[in-house]
């Protein structure tokens, strides 16, 4: 999708600093991909320890030690 966006020039040079981008739309795209990355896991992490039929980390070593 083609879109005009004015980017302040500091946040930009340093998008392209971190990202290690060669272009200015392979930092924008590389940030927005990590940015949309980081909220996907925080709403997974939501869900952390909500299913009662997983199996423990302790029932799981337990099991594997019994062969």
């Amino acid at each position: 999708m083609k879109t005009t966006v004015d980017i302040p020039n500091g946040e930009l040079e340093d998008a392209i600093r971190f990202t290690r981008a060669r272009t200015k739309r392979e930092a924008i795209v590389t940030a927005i991909t990590e940015f949309n990355r980081r909220r996907r896991m925080a709403e997974l992490v939501k869900w952390a320890g909500t299913c009662p039929d997983l199996t423990t980390v302790e029932r799981l070593q337990e099991l594997r030690r019994r062969g």
